[in-house]
């Protein structure tokens, strides 16, 4: 069957909630993929920053059927010696105590959110407001998309849940404007990733955390798309020296298996009481073994200096691009979450990269997303930048 007629076959039965491309892809290995024509494409997308090791790395293919052959899901009501194990490893890795596991990172925002609740409520004297951004996303269920602070995604849903108020990314007094006497914590992005790849701007952090702690609010901070090694640190705010009472993680940790996972500190954590929050499943064996496969290969292959080293380099490239293709305006973001800000729309940019066998995403209107595999190898790599310089040259005539 051709892929068109797969299409055609999609279209009658998924539900019409996504802008989806008419490819289906058959096939995936490191940064490649194939579709069902046997067209072959270079993934600087990833999966939107899911797949850090590429597209079926052979350790979490054996990893898996490992794991199903062993056992695959038993209830939370119990424990599994991969869940532990997991969970030991993250809260090692971030230097906070104790992890909720679930199956997203729209999951991990909304136990995130709520535990500041509970916190706000117990220990708070019952305040419950957070502080997001304007551009923000942090998931697209009801609490989550209350936090997102982009009305584009809200208008159809409302009325959304109350006590969330919202202030410009990277300006300091808008912040401090929205603090009120129920304000009990802040999140935030420190790269806005669906908002265009925005990084926080170091100076800002610094006085919202001084914020934070001269009103005694909780500092939350949303690694959904930039934890786990995709910044050049397992999570981005090791650049900037801050650990956050509460974290949120997810893409990454799976590489394509559904798992979240929301970090918290020991005194915060506290305020959760059984029956509080829960999943049947939040994440299960499965997720698990994978997450323990990616997190030894990322440590073992030493994935996050990697991708610092190659987003400077990447860095560097680009702006040497701009002196020759004046269609790009600006570069920005951190290790391998980049983005090319375009002087003409990035749809079509998008589209003929698509055509000519790479997969980028036009993330704004006139922004270009590029989140390739931590892994990738310096030929898929090149031969990525090759199709990427060809479509920029071709639009800037």
């Amino acid at each position: 069957m051709t892929m068109d007629a797969w299409v055609r076959r999609a279209e009658k039965v998924l539900m019409n909630n996504v802008r989806r491309l008419p490819l289906v892809f058959s096939r995936g290995a490191g940064a490649n993929l194939s579709d069902l024509d046997g067209k072959e494409y270079v993934d600087f997308l990833s999966g939107i920053a899911v797949q850090a090791l590429g597209h079926s790395h052979p350790a979490v293919v054996e990893a898996l059927k490992k794991q199903a052959a062993k056992i695959i899901h038993v209830s939370n009501y119990f424990y599994l010696e991969e869940q532990i194990l997991l969970a030991e490893k993250l809260t090692a890795l971030s230097g906070l105590e104790r992890v909720f596991f679930a199956n997203s990172g729209a999951e991990a925002n909304e136990a995130a959110i709520k535990l500041a609740r509970k916190y706000g409520k117990t220990r708070m004297g019952g305040k419950y407001e957070l502080i997001t951004a304007y551009d923000s996303f942090h998931g697209r269920t009801m609490g989550a998309l209350a936090a997102t602070g982009q009305p584009k995604y809200q208008e159809a849903f409302q009325p959304l849940p109350e006590g969330f108020r919202y202030a410009r990314y990277n300006d300091l007094a808008s912040w401090e404007a929205a603090i009120t006497p129920q304000t009990c914590g802040v999140l935030l992005e420190l790269i806005q990733g669906e908002g265009g790849v925005n990084p926080v701007d170091p100076a800002f952090f610094r006085g919202l955390t001084e914020l934070c702690q001269r009103h005694g609010l909780l500092l939350i901070i949303d690694e959904v798309q930039t934890g786990l090694g995709r910044t050049g640190k397992y999570f981005a705010w090791e650049h900037l020296g801050v650990k956050p009472q509460i974290l949120t993680v997810a893409k990454a940790l799976g590489g394509g298996l559904p798992i979240g996972g929301m970090l918290a500190q020991e005194d915060v954590a506290a305020a959760f009481e059984p029956g509080d929050h829960s999943s049947t499943v939040g994440g299960g064996g499965m997720a698990f073994a994978a997450a323990l496969a990616i997190l030894h290969i990322m440590e073992e292959e030493k994935l996050p200096e990697r991708a610092a080293r190659l987003g400077t380099e990447l860095k560097n490239l680009f702006q040497t691009w701009q002196k020759e293709l004046p269609v790009i305006k600006e570069v920005r973001g951190w290790g391998l979450l980049l983005a090319l800000e375009l002087r003409v729309p990035a749809q079509p940019v998008m589209r003929s990269c698509l055509e000519q066998g790479l997969i980028v995403n036009a993330v704004t209107p006139t922004a270009i997303r590029l989140v390739p595999p931590l892994n990738i190898s310096v030929p898929d790599l090149e031969r990525g930048l090759a199709i990427l310089k060809r479509v920029l040259a071709a639009a800037a005539e």
